[in-house]
């Protein structure tokens, strides 16, 4: 039985990736909370000593005018090296920036993050001379955030 689900939450998550993947967004799933994800996020990094610029409720916004909204949140962090080097190709690179992780409960209960793939945010801003740097923030976001929302 925890197998079959296990199968069942990868191929739904496989199916969500895709959906999305052809619209510059990652998708993945967590397996924890999306107060819990988010935190688990912020610590890693704060560790490898990335800035924290804010952390968004938009369930405790829609709170505030008597709305429910399922839990759902964006993290906004970056590194200013990169992100300056990106700026230095295209400053209108910086409407994108610093990077965003939304962490969202859908319907079924289930955990999801998305954030702009950094190859999208290049193709948007016509970004060619940045290879090197594009290449460490995929493998970086991806590896950051596969730590916040695995199971070790």
């Amino acid at each position: 039985m925890r197998a079959t689900r296990f199968l069942i939450f990868v191929i739904v998550s496989m199916i969500a990736t895709a959906a999305t993947a052809d619209k510059g967004v990652v998708v993945k799933p967590s397996a924890y909370s999306v107060d819990e994800t988010l935190d688990r996020l912020e610590r890693v990094l704060q560790k490898k000593g990335l800035t924290i610029f804010a952390r968004i409720d938009h369930s405790a916004g829609a709170a505030k005018i008597q709305l429910n909204l399922r839990p759902t949140q964006v993290l906004i962090f970056g590194n200013p090296k990169m992100g300056t080097a990106l700026m230095h190709s295209n400053q209108a690179v910086g409407i994108d920036l610093p990077m965003k992780v939304l962490a969202w409960k859908d319907e079924q209960g289930r955990v999801w993050i998305a954030y702009n793939d950094p190859g999208y945010l290049a193709d948007r801003h016509q970004i060619r001379d940045r290879g090197e740097v594009l290449k460490k923030m995929t493998g970086a976001l991806s590896k950051l955030t596969d730590m916040a929302t695995s199971k070790p």
